[in-house]
């Protein structure tokens, strides 16, 4: 499907404070105990591209930090996953942004300082980034404000190399989901929405319907359902696959987890079900450790997975 390997992933960088296993989940005025905390890398950006190269994916990251130690901490956790970094820019005139997660192992609470994500933009990338590259992925459309204008762009220059392209859109803080993301889907090959995404670009309580009123002849949509697996259209019926049964520690970037195993499988031409089982796969054991990139699978790992549950 690709000319290259080589995955180009854009977007948000920054580290994730973890405050797990709450007893009871924070409320205004009142202090709540929390049973462990850690510091990972988080950012949806940078977990999906860790993701992808654990499963043996040639990545390249293209980003904008500060030049403080939250920065040169999250490049050197990409580095140390054997990602290409010489297109990440340290500026020392903003602050890296950080997310605070309140976890649980049934669902998570998110604060997000963003910093850096949100003036970078296209031209703070090198003209040469999408050389050698057979895909574009980015990450958090709502959340990278100054990126955001340039994804049509971004994905049209790709699509003119031979390039493939995905979004995941993350959470719309305003929820009016608009901000020009449907205009930039034509130019996704494929669409990565969890379920409230779903809902809210699609405008509709029924999942099936919304990705009926997202189908624009080109873009492949594929739902992440949470328990109940995911979902996309496949010869305009619906098509479930449900999610692995696992003991789960933390679900932070479960859905990161997904897309990386998702894109791996649909890059090597693997039949529609077969990609969202390994994408399923990944994304449960990915919720085994703490952090969105503690558990995440190697490819034997989702393959042993995908033949134990039948």
């Amino acid at each position: 499907m690709m000319k290259s390997m080589r995955i180009l992933v854009l977007g948000e960088l920054n580290p994730d404070l973890i405050l797990s296993d709450y007893q009871t989940f924070p409320t205004l005025g009142q202090e709540v105990l929390v049973n462990d905390l850690s510091l990972t890398l988080g950012s949806s950006s940078a977990i999906c591209a860790v993701g992808l190269a654990r499963l043996g994916n040639a990545v390249r990251f293209g980003a904008k930090v500060g030049r403080d130690q939250w920065g040169a901490y999250c490049v050197h956790v990409l580095e140390e996953a054997g990602i290409e970094t010489a297109f990440i820019r340290q500026d020392a005139d903003v602050k890296t942004g950080i997310t605070v997660a309140v976890s649980s192992s049934s669902d998570r609470a998110l604060i997000t300082y963003l910093g850096a994500m949100a003036s970078f933009r296209a031209a703070d990338l090198d003209p040469c980034v999408m050389e050698d590259c057979g895909h574009l992925h980015i990450s958090s459309f709502f959340l990278q404000e100054s990126l955001r204008p340039d994804c049509l762009r971004l994905f049209a220059q790709a699509h003119a190399r031979g390039m493939t392209t995905s979004l995941d859109p993350g959470f719309d803080p305003t929820q009016r989901w608009e901000n020009g993301l449907l205009s930039a889907l034509p130019e996704v090959d494929v669409f990565l929405p969890n379920e409230v995404e779903l809902r809210g670009l699609g405008r509709s309580e029924d999942p099936v319907e919304c990705l009926r009123r997202l189908q624009n002849g080109r873009t492949l949509v594929i739902a992440k359902m949470g328990k109940a697996g995911c979902l996309t259209l496949h010869d305009g019926a619906a098509l479930r696959v449900p999610a692995f049964p696992v003991k789960v520690v933390d679900t932070t970037g479960a859905g990161d987890s997904f897309n990386a195993g998702f894109l791996h499988a649909w890059l090597r031409q693997r039949p529609l079900q077969e990609a969202m089982r390994f994408a399923a796969a990944c994304g449960a054991i990915s919720t085994r450790a703490m952090g969105g990139t503690g558990g995440q699978a190697t490819l034997r790992e989702a393959e042993e997975l995908l033949c134990c549950v039948t």
